[in-house]
């Protein structure tokens, strides 16, 4: 009888452990992090970003969402930035991975680093602050990003298809998938937020237009007039086509994403989701008014910090890559 019972005892012990040693690592984080290694960094890393974002907008959005797709896949270690090799299909390779851009900007960044301050920042803190600091020259919520991570080593496509939440999730699913990050149901409905910047291909929600349920159908969670105006940009010849993830206002970062979810015109399955459980719905109605906007922005503050401290390497843990697509 005891041996039945030490497997799930042991599973335990690792799950706590591991729970702890993350805890330690994401303590080892700080503001001003390389303030006497690397004093200039920031200012190199707000400089360079700028630049970028205020000719292009867009990567705004971009550099949001490669963040968070770094920070769900073994943690925020710039995994999601290693280039694949003949042996080797790397994250960044992985179908949900293939629409990432703005790879060029964290490149970039890393070469003015280099020149300032060779070997010195990781490139997952430079995705980091990047990320923060696309989103505020759009006129987006500032958040501190304690610094001091490390950058990973492993990268692979499996890792990325386990554990990126899929856009055909159920709300039960977004919500477990979060959980196995640490993260709240709030933090899912607040960082779900991030949809009301960027554009997305026609391919990541064509489903939901003419063949949801494998009849030829559209889903009846769209609004019947969205689903209209959605056909006339995604004709099926062309899933390459783009729209705004947020009709209108893809560059303003405000509460309209959850205006658009309350009125059946949210664009994938998993912001329609968001209304299919008491939490998630009491916040996405409690943010769709304009008295929500400020709290939205301090709770994805929050969430942001929350989520960049996820599974961090510290230490002696990782490296510090000298190019952010290969390891060392």
């Amino acid at each position: 009888m005891a041996n039945h019972n030490i497997i799930p005892k042991l599973v335990s012990t690792f799950f706590v452990v591991f729970v702890l040693v993350q805890q330690a690592n994401a303590q080892n984080l700080k503001e001003g992090y390389y303030c006497k290694t690397c004093p200039s960094f920031e200012s190199i890393v707000a400089n360079v970003t700028a630049r970028y974002v205020g000719h292009v907008p867009g990567f705004a959005a971009s550099l949001l969402r490669m963040h968070f797709h770094d920070c769900f896949v073994r943690g925020c270690d710039g995994s999601v930035l290693i280039n694949s090799t003949r042996n080797n299909t790397a994250e960044r390779d992985a179908i949900p991975n293939l629409s990432l851009r703005g790879f060029e900007v964290i490149d970039a960044v890393k070469s003015a680093v280099e020149k300032a301050c060779p070997r010195t920042v990781s490139c997952a803190d430079i995705l980091a602050l990047v990320a923060r600091d696309a989103v505020k020259v759009i006129g987006g919520p500032y958040w501190p990003v304690p610094l001091g991570r490390k950058d990973g080593r492993n990268s692979t496509e499996l890792d990325a298809l386990i554990n990126l939440p899929p856009p055909f999730a159920n709300v039960t699913q977004l919500i477990a998938a979060f959980n196995a990050k640490n993260l709240t149901v709030k933090d899912l409905v607040v960082l779900s937020g991030s949809h009301t910047i960027g554009i997305s291909h026609c391919s990541s929600f064509s489903s939901r237009l003419y063949n949801f349920t494998g009849i030829g159908d559209s889903d009846p969670a769209l609004d019947p007039s969205f689903v209209r105006t959605l056909k006339r940009s995604c004709p099926p010849p062309r899933p390459n086509n783009v729209v705004e993830m947020d009709s209108k206002s893809s560059t303003n970062f405000d509460i309209d994403y959850y205006k658009n979810v309350v009125r059946n015109r949210g664009l994938f399955q998993t912001d329609a989701e968001l209304l299919n459980n008491k939490v998630t719905k009491a916040y996405v109605q409690s943010h769709a008014v304009s008295s929500g906007q400020s709290s939205f922005l301090q709770d994805f503050a929050a969430s942001m910090v929350k989520m960049g401290k996820m599974e961090v390497l510290t230490g002696s843990a990782g490296e510090i890559r000298r190019i952010c697509s290969v390891i060392n």
